[in-house]
């Protein structure tokens, strides 16, 4: 099984720092361990293209070995899949007695850029590059990228991009949008000199203070953080944080950045990324992050698709069949090839990439809540997705093997039901929600929020699916479709808000749609098997069976 767990990120250009309709996730972050970090402080990493050397500086303190103040380091393995080995100093050559570090390594290896507060420069901090014949040879002496690039302020981590040709850097030059900028200097060839930077401007670069970033192989996508001594853009989780933007192709301007959320982010720092060259793994630097030890240290999170489109728990070929029917469109949603941000298309590529998951149950980290009702006894309603365990009240009966999938629970249509826990509330982004269903009567409730709305019910005449949660504006009303669950026999029904649209289904297919430009919001439990306010003749008589809740946009 591929794992991954947390977040959905935003790939939708001009979409504000909300979670919304994504093809990637973010897995649990992963301390490099005790054989690379030390309590020295270690931070910035650079990971090479192969995979196989991962360059980092020692920033709170020297680690014993070191020429002074930071010095750059390198740890390498064998194969990816092989543990890092002891980190190894650059060396006098590259590091010197003055601060050296966040450093960018070129995708030949051979030319290491970074930044240092050495003698010689133009700046308090300037951009140096080192270079080498061959990976096997040692590194030349640095030499500076001279006053085109470097100003008279600071110009530190600097990120290539795959060709070599351009180079994006922090700044605190005057004329930014903030104390520090991103900004970003071109060449024709590698044999020619670097341009004059240009500030990357809004929506990359605020009055906050904007550096470290790492840009993507194919160069769509530029990771970055908000710098430690702030201020920090809104929006974030506490501290200085990650943030992503994209554009489409590398002629298009920079989107709304991204907030990455927890789990990679938190309410410590978290800052200095490189992202790897096949676009599976993002290194970065945190403090104090639990886990580690107790300072600043390198991490790593995988990032992997979402490939589960249904959200049935399972890939397969339903899930191959939506992808063809948005088959050379570009839906960020079926764009997962080459891995893991897509190439505009949905073609052969994404087909190939989808078949490796063939079969495969799938941990989804959108799934937010889970409630398989599979058990056998007992009042507890277990959440096998998050941390909202229900309660079953009233006396329902489980039916161990009366359900579709495995279990399910009979509720008797008078007063038996589920209490759960809060759920993420449904105004901060798109949400599905998905159950089977049995029986039941005109104007009984399948789901709904104690106080709020009806989230999946049917009308009191024919026993039509509809739902009452809607957005704020004037015109937000109940959507009602003309398709009847209620006769006896089993139904897979859905609400499914992707941000604009909302959307009944009933054995996936759509069966009523509207535009709602938001949600109604709401933070408390909900109710499975009556509606929201427990009113008589709401209670669902029949069988419930796997209620699940994706913070994304499910197509069943």
């Amino acid at each position: 099984m591929k794992k991954t767990i947390s977040l959905v990120l935003v790939l939708a250009l001009g979409l504000a720092a909300e979670p919304a309709n994504a093809d990637f996730t973010f897995g649990t972050p992963t301390n490099l361990g005790p054989t690379v970090n030390s309590s020295a402080g270690d931070a910035a990493p650079s990971i090479s293209a192969d995979g196989l050397q991962l360059y980092f500086i020692d920033w709170l303190s020297p680690r014993p070995g070191g020429y002074g103040g930071w010095d750059i380091w390198v740890t390498t393995r064998e194969t990816t899949e092989d543990d890092w080995g002891t980190p190894v100093n650059l060396g006098p050559t590259v590091n010197s007695s003055a601060h050296d570090g966040a450093m960018s390594i070129s995708a030949d290896g051979l030319s290491l850029f970074f930044a240092s507060n050495r003698p010689g420069g133009y700046g308090v901090w300037d951009l140096w590059v080192t270079t080498r014949a061959t990976t096997e040879d040692d590194w030349g002496t640095p030499v500076n990228l001279g006053p085109t690039v470097n100003g008279s302020a600071q110009d530190l981590m600097p990120s290539l991009s795959t060709d070599g040709l351009t180079l994006f850097f922090g700044s605190g030059r005057p004329g930014g949008l903030g104390s520090w900028d991103i900004y970003v200097t071109t060449r024709a060839t590698k044999e020619d000199d670097w341009g004059t930077p240009v500030n990357l401007g809004p929506p990359v670069n605020s009055s906050a203070r904007e550096s470290g970033s790492s840009i993507s192989a194919d160069g769509l996508a530029l990771f970055f953080s908000d710098y430690e001594l702030g201020p920090f853009r809104p929006g974030g989780l506490g501290g200085p944080d990650i943030w992503m933007t994209t554009r489409p192709t590398t002629d298009d301007p920079w989107g709304t950045p991204v907030n990455l959320g927890p789990p990679v982010n938190t309410s410590a720092e978290d800052l200095g990324t490189s992202i790897s060259a096949d676009g599976s793994t993002l290194y970065f630097s945190s403090n104090n992050r639990p886990g580690g030890s107790g300072s600043w240290d390198l991490w790593q999170v995988s990032i992997l698709p979402v490939v589960d489109f249904n959200g049935d728990g399972i890939v397969d070929s339903a899930d191959m069949c939506i992808m063809v029917d948005h088959w050379h469109t570009d839906n960020a949603l079926y764009d997962i090839a080459p891995p893991p941000f897509g190439d505009g298309i949905v073609d052969i590529q994404d087909l190939i990439v989808l078949s490796e998951y063939l079969f495969e149950d799938i941990n989804d980290p959108t799934l937010v809540a889970h409630w398989a009702l599979d058990e056998t006894e007992g009042m507890v309603v277990a959440d096998s997705a998050g941390d909202n365990n229900g309660y079953a009240l009233g006396d329902p009966v489980w039916q161990p093997d009366g359900g579709l999938v495995d279990g399910a629970l009979q509720l008797d249509g008078v007063d038996d039901y589920v209490l759960t826990g809060a759920v993420p509330n449904p105004a901060d982004g798109p949400i599905s929600v998905l159950a089977w269903i049995k029986g039941g009567a005109p104007g009984q409730a399948v789901l709904s929020q104690m106080g709020g709305a009806n989230w999946l019910y049917t009308d009191s005449l024919e026993g039509n699916l509809m739902t009452e949660l809607k957005g704020t504006g004037r015109d937000a009303a109940e959507l009602l479709s003309q398709t009847i669950i209620t006769d006896d026999n089993w139904h897979r029904i859905g609400l499914v808000w992707d941000g604009s649209h909302r959307t009944l289904y009933v054995d996936d297919v759509a069966v009523a749609e509207d535009t709602q430009a938001n949600l109604e919001g709401s933070y408390n439990g909900l109710y499975i098997g009556t509606g929201k306010a427990m009113e008589p003749g709401s209670f669902w008589s029949g069988l419930i069976d796997d209620v699940r809740i994706y913070n994304r946009a499910v197509i069943p």
